[in-house]
């Protein structure tokens, strides 16, 4: 530069240097802005063509880092080629450079980073597995932008010079002391990845826990999963306690619910004519109720010889959760008043006792008493008392004086 100068013969005017760091700097911001404005509009076009517009949302990311990048290439050559600067200078110059260099670079692969997830969850994510795409994606973008930064950091002092070695000895030993703080609250986190990533369990699901408890799920975070009991109160369960229980989901695989009604006719009644005005009774019941699958038809058996009734079930399909309880209480009115119009009956629970001979319950008021006070007609003897304990009658042992008298040896 400086022979050059020479023979221009502008080699000892005092103004040239800050003229030629001006105009080198310039040059640059002119440059940056040619390539932010016309150059740069050009290349996402050309990215348009290709199947996928990850490439374009990448490039949208790394258009300022760029552009900044150019303006401080302008001012390194603006300052390191008219300038006559020594070594200390000159490091200096260099290490600043580098260091803006590094962090332009840093901005812009975050920027990548971050725009390849949300590619992810708004495109190949959502479709393939939705509750990643919402859920997880986000962390993981967080997390990646977070060590994308922290190793840029620890680049950046390592161009300052500064021993970076104690700092990740410090680290490591200060990550695993948080770590072994916070363990309950990392259980219950990679328990709510596992929550999310499995996908069984969604807002709006009615379930139920080993313990009893039971309701809709509100939310599933990361740390816990809130319930909504039907006395409308809001049970939050930690997701550690959540992975490791037992859950009954009424909402998967689908929404619809079986209705499972169980009822008992008397010994009395015809099976067959039983069996035909259940099944009618269902089918009216399919037909007039919107909260009922017709298309699963309507199910009947007899089950078993109860005390008092032969118990059958009658077995239909409901859309969900909620209309199971209306299709229920429709079959059981149903059913009732029909039972009721022919006369078919359903017991109330009985027994039939059979007595021996001579020892119904006609035969006790001469055994014990009539129950008026008086003495009873006859005493008890010592062979009538195996009988009377099979009859569920309390009799003391030998010895016992009653006002019937004392047992005879």
């Amino acid at each position: 530069m400086d022979s050059f100068l020479a023979r221009l013969g502008l080699d000892d005017q005092p103004w040239l240097q800050p003229a030629l760091v001006g105009a080198i700097f310039l040059a640059s911001l002119l440059a940056a802005a040619v390539f932010h404005k016309l150059l740069f509009p050009l290349i996402l076009r050309l990215s348009l063509r290709t199947p996928t517009d990850l490439d374009s949302r990448s490039l949208r990311a790394t258009r300022l880092p760029l552009t900044l990048g150019l303006v401080v290439l302008g001012g390194y050559l603006a300052l390191n080629l008219p300038l006559d600067l020594g070594p200390r200078s000159q490091g200096w110059l260099d290490t600043g450079a580098s260091v803006l260099g590094v962090l332009l670079g840093i901005v812009a692969v975050a920027a990548m980073a971050s725009q390849t997830f949300d590619w992810y969850i708004e495109s190949a994510g959502f479709k393939a597995m939705p509750r990643v795409g919402f859920r997880l994606m986000p962390l993981l973008r967080r997390i990646s932008s977070a060590v994308i930064y922290g190793l840029g950091s620890l680049l950046v002092l390592d161009l300052l010079n500064i021993n970076i070695n104690p700092l990740v000895a410090s680290l490591g030993l200060g990550g695993l002391a948080v770590a072994l703080a916070i363990q309950p609250t990392l259980a219950n986190l990679f328990a709510g990845t596992y929550v999310m990533t499995e996908g069984v369990i969604n807002p709006g699901d009615y379930i139920e826990l080993e313990g009893g408890t039971a309701g809709y799920v509100v939310e599933v975070g990361w740390r816990s999963t809130r319930i909504r009991t039907w006395g409308n109160n809001l049970v939050v369960v930690p997701n550690g306690k959540f992975a490791e229980t037992i859950i009954t989901n009424y909402n998967e695989p689908r929404a619809a619910v079986n209705v499972y009604l169980t009822c008992g006719v008397s010994y009395d009644s015809d099976l067959d004519e039983v069996e035909r005005v259940s099944l009618e009774v269902m089918r009216d019941e399919l037909e007039s109720n919107p909260n009922a699958v017709t298309d699963y038809g309507a199910w009947f058996a007899f089950d078993s010889f109860g005390d008092s009734n032969v118990n059958f079930w009658l077995f239909v399909q409901a859309r969900d959760r909620l209309g199971s309880f209306y299709l229920q209480s429709g079959l059981i009115k149903r059913l009732h008043r029909r039972f009721k119009e022919l006369g078919i009956v359903i017991n109330y629970p009985m027994r039939t006792l059979q007595f021996p001979d001579g020892w119904g319950p006609d035969a006790l008021p001469g055994l014990n008493g009539d129950g008026s006070g008086r003495r009873p007609g006859r005493r008890i003897r010592r062979r009538d008392t195996p009988r009377l304990r099979a009859l569920g009658i309390a009799v003391r042992g030998p010895g016992w004086r009653g006002r019937s008298g004392r047992f005879r040896r």
